[in-house]
C-alpha cells in the first residue's frame, strides 16, 4: 500500500501548525519558559520549638512580612505553628529572590509545588514575584487569582491537540484508502 503523494504535504501542514501555535504559546507566557509555582513550607516533621526560633528570626532580623500571621491575620492560628511558620518561610523565600539557601530555615523548610493556601490564607507562589517584590493577591480578592494569561495558553495547547489529532485522523484515513 503506497501512500497518496500528498501525504508529505500534510504532514509539513501538521508541523508548521505546530511551530506556530508553539510559538503563540510562547509569545502569550510572556516569551518564557513557563516555570512550576513554588511554595517554601515548614517540614512536617519539624520541631515545634525550632519552627517558633526560625519565626522569630524570619519575622524580625530576616525581614519577613508577619502580618497575615498576627492576631486577627487570615494566616493566624496559634493552633498550628507549622501553618503559620510555612506562611513566613514562603514569604522570607520570595522576598529573598527564590534562592535555594532561602527556604532552609536550619533544615526546617522544603520547597513544594503543592499550594498550602487554606482558607482565606493564601500564599503568594514563585510565579508571583517580580523583580524581588512579592506581588500582592489582595487586590482581586481572597481566594481568586489572575488566571488570563495561563487561559490563553491552555486554549492554544487545547487547540494545539485537537488540531494535531484531526490531521493523525486524515493521515490514517489516507493511509486506508
Amino acid at each position: 500500500m503506497t501512500l497518496p503523494n500528498c501525504f508529505h504535504l500534510y504532514l509539513s501542514l501538521l508541523a508548521a501548525t505546530a511551530t506556530v501555535l508553539i510559538s503563540v504559546a510562547a509569545a502569550q507566557a510572556g516569551g518564557q519558559v513557563l516555570q512550576a509555582e513554588l511554595w517554601c513550607v515548614a517540614k512536617n516533621n519539624a520541631e515545634d520549638s525550632s519552627l517558633q526560633t526560625a519565626i522569630d528570626w524570619a519575622c524580625g532580623q530576616g525581614g519577613a512580612d508577619c502580618g497575615p500571621i498576627q492576631q486577627g491575620g487570615p494566616c493566624n492560628d496559634p493552633t498550628d505553628i507549622q501553618k503559620m511558620a510555612s506562611y513566613v518561610f514562603n514569604n522570607y523565600y520570595l522576598k529573598n529572590g527564590l534562592a535555594d539557601e532561602a527556604c532552609n530555615f536550619n533544615n526546617n523548610a522544603a520547597l513544594t509545588s503543592i499550594n498550602p493556601s487554606q482558607g482565606t490564607c493564601r500564599y503568594p507562589s514563585s510565579k508571583r514575584v517580580s523583580n524581588g517584590r512579592v506581588a500582592d493577591d489582595t487586590s482581586m480578592g481572597a481566594g481568586h487569582a489572575d488566571m488570563s494569561r495561563g487561559r490563553r495558553v491552555s486554549t492554544t495547547w487545547i487547540l494545539l491537540a485537537f488540531i494535531g489529532f484531526s490531521s493523525i485522523l486524515i493521515v490514517t484515513r489516507m493511509a486506508h484508502v
